[in-house]
């Protein structure tokens, strides 16, 4: 201790600072120990804020995710689908003479097809009886063939709808698109489902029609045949 305080002396006296003596006190010791330990605490807080910064990093890339995801579709085809459909239910409701439902088929069915004639009916009502069952049969066979036509322009329109429906679903960015674009896919397809049901409905009503007028023929002729016979008893003169 004593060759300290000489050794201080001696710098401070060739510093000039004259003979007074410096507390032991304001000498600054380097603690290596302590040094380290100091170092180490840094480096742990550091990594500590790195791994918080990585964190809030995932964070944000998650809601990124999510806010793709939950992003909706720019291109929607409902109302071109919904249109084709509402044309052809246009066209099915124009149906002539029996229409397609029950009650209607019912009372018209029976109007215009009797299981037989009354024997007041003249042969005048026979014909305009006949002719009217064979104008709703032409006229049931031009409805299907409209039908027809219109589902080959739906048909055709349908091909630039699934194109582009196409497109989105590949250029889906999220879940959410892809499933709208999915969804949007089915409801086309149920929809060329559906007008191909009309289709037939349509088709098939124009048959039995004319089906129906056949036979009502026949039955119109042997009803006509018998009355212009009589009771089949020859006249005999008296």
């Amino acid at each position: 201790m004593m060759r300290k305080t000489l050794a201080t002396m001696l710098i401070a006296a060739s510093l000039g600072l004259g003979t007074s003596v410096i507390p032991a006190a304001a000498i600054t010791v380097f603690d290596p120990s302590n040094y380290a330990q100091n170092v180490i605490q840094a480096a742990r807080a550091l990594q500590q804020i790195n791994n918080q910064i990585q964190a809030l990093q995932n964070q944000t890339v998650m809601l990124q995710n999510m806010a793709r995801h939950l992003e909706t579709l720019d291109y929607s085809s409902l109302g071109q689908i919904t249109g084709a459909l509402q044309r052809i239910d246009g066209l099915m409701n124009q149906a002539a003479g029996i229409a397609f439902e029950v009650s209607a088929t019912d009372t018209a069915f029976l109007q215009q097809f009797p299981e037989q004639y009354a024997a007041t009916v003249t042969t005048g009502q026979f014909m305009a009886a006949a002719l009217t069952r064979w104008r709703n049969s032409m006229s049931a066979y031009h409805q299907t063939m409209r039908i027809q036509a219109q589902v080959v322009e739906n048909v055709q329109a349908d091909g630039a709808t699934l194109s582009e429906l196409v497109t989105a679903s590949q250029g889906a960015v999220g879940s959410l698109q892809a499933q709208q674009a999915a969804n949007q896919l089915l409801a086309l397809s149920t929809k060329q489902q559906l007008q191909t049901q009309n289709l037939m409905a349509a088709q098939y009503r124009a048959q039995a029609l004319d089906q129906a007028r056949k036979a009502q023929a026949e039955e119109a002729a042997r009803a006509a045949a018998a009355r212009f016979l009589g009771s089949g008893t020859a006249y005999t003169p008296r």
